[in-house]
């Protein structure tokens, strides 16, 4: 199969991360079929998705003209085989739970199409556990999007030993064709690339603020107003390049003997959790929030991905 020949998406789970996959096929004209467990939560996933489309076209990233044509290129079902029966590429995005998504790709390989590549949206999870009950295997692979994926281009494709170079490179070039920005990762391994960044860094955040070196609030101003600036345009290996390998070496010699290189979960994660103060969700973490605070937040995140995705 070539990308020329793919026309039908599915996308399973329409939840934070799966109605902005659907949006962003729709948007590139492909027809996409949304599945989930109710109408309710497919009902809001339609709106949000129209909400998401009228921004774009407020900041002129998208013709206003296109959102009904956008919306309406997407339908909607709570029944699996409904949405796969006749795609020729599936996205499954549900939340991070391998049973589930074992039960769903061994179901979505007795239903689609022998053609049918078959992808899964996981954070963290390999392709290898998740398709281990389906028989394609050469066809299955991780498509790795970042929060939101209508606004962030890197999707990290993850294939198993199973996974067939030709799965990759559609995959490769089909999310090269809506307008992504696909990176390969040739070797499975746990929270993959992003991820796993990620991770090393707020380690690091957490144990700064247990150990009383600075607060949160700081944490937070000193990255957004230093190397996260930089990290917006270049990568670690472009900044360091520059620097010189020689420097770097001199300047961490000293320093990586402080860093916390813990493989326990830092225990003021787990006091805060404990504490019920999970961020957002709860209104207290680091910081209190307030509605107004939290839009204000999110606002100030999409007007810059926006600007970012403008500059493009």
């Amino acid at each position: 199969m070539t990308v020329d020949e793919i026309s039908q998406i599915a996308v399973i789970g329409a939840g934070l991360m799966g109605h902005g996959i659907a949006q962003e096929f729709a948007c590139a004209g492909y027809h996409v079929r949304m599945h989930d467990v109710t109408d309710e939560t497919l009902e809001t996933a339609r709106t949000q998705i129209e909400s998401n489309l009228s921004v774009l076209a407020e900041n002129r990233v998208i013709a206003k003209e296109n959102i009904a044509p956008t919306v309406q290129r997407i339908q909607t079902a709570t029944e699996l085989s409904a949405v796969a029966e006749n795609a020729d590429f599936v996205v499954e995005a549900v939340t991070e739970n391998l049973v589930l998504k074992q039960q769903i790709f061994e179901e979505l390989d007795a239903i689609c199409p022998s053609h049918t590549i078959l992808a899964s949206n996981t954070t963290a999870l390999m392709p290898s556990q998740i398709g281990v009950k389906a028989k394609r295997k050469d066809k299955i692979l991780n498509t790795h999007y970042f929060n939101p994926p209508y606004l962030i281009p890197l999707v990290e494709l993850i294939r198993s030993p199973d996974t067939s170079d030709e799965t990759v490179t559609v995959t490769f070039n089909l999310l090269t064709a809506i307008g992504k920005t696909p990176a390969i990762i040739e070797k499975e391994a746990l929270g993959f690339v992003g991820p796993r960044l990620q991770a090393a860094l707020i380690r690091e955040a957490f144990a700064i603020v247990e150990q009383g070196i600075a607060s949160a609030e700081t944490v937070d101003l000193v990255v957004r107003n230093s190397f996260g600036r930089r990290l917006s345009v270049a990568g670690p290996f472009e900044v360091f390049e520059l620097a010189g390998w020689d420097l770097v070496l001199a300047a961490f010699e000293a320093l990586y003997k402080d860093l916390n290189s813990s493989s326990d979960i830092n225990p003021l994660l787990r006091q805060m959790v404990e504490s019920g103060k999970l961020g957002v969700k709860s209104k207290e973490g680091f910081y209190n929030w307030t509605d107004d605070k939290i839009q204000e937040l999110r606002d100030r995140m999409n007007r810059a991905l926006i600007q970012q995705a403008k500059d493009v």
